[in-house]
């Protein structure tokens, strides 16, 4: 897939503890991304944060630490981007979604990489 060029950066703030459908939201979201084309995903953990409640997360106040800031990152073209907002307003209940303009320099796989992994379910 030729990648290359002026595309969307699509950023997913969420709480480790956040659920969609019984699953950790964060992986519900990489696998609705993946399940409907787009090129890749990434998540981040977050080592502290807070957001619209102010509450802050971070591993050093314990009674905190099991809810830590998640960053999904998610870069496309901006139809394939477009099919994905619809859902990620219905998935993210509590969190914050945010687009900005992304410039793909590189976007390739090793050949003799696998090309998908199968998660267990």
């Amino acid at each position: 897939m030729k990648l290359e060029g002026s595309r969307q950066l699509v950023r997913i703030f969420v709480g480790e503890q956040d659920r969609w459908q019984g699953r950790p939201l964060y992986e519900a979201i990489v696998d609705e991304a993946r399940a409907l084309g787009l090129a890749g995903a990434t998540v981040f953990k977050g080592v502290m944060g807070y957001g619209a409640k102010a509450h802050v997360h971070t591993a050093k106040l314990l009674e905190l630490s099991y809810d830590m800031p998640m960053v999904v990152e998610i870069v496309d073209r901006a139809p394939k981007v477009a099919k994905l907002l619809p859902r990620l307003k219905a998935m993210v209940a509590d969190g914050l979604v945010t687009i900005e303009k992304a410039r793909v320099i590189v976007y390739r796989a090793d050949k003799a990489t696998p090309r998908s992994r199968s998660r267990p379910r």
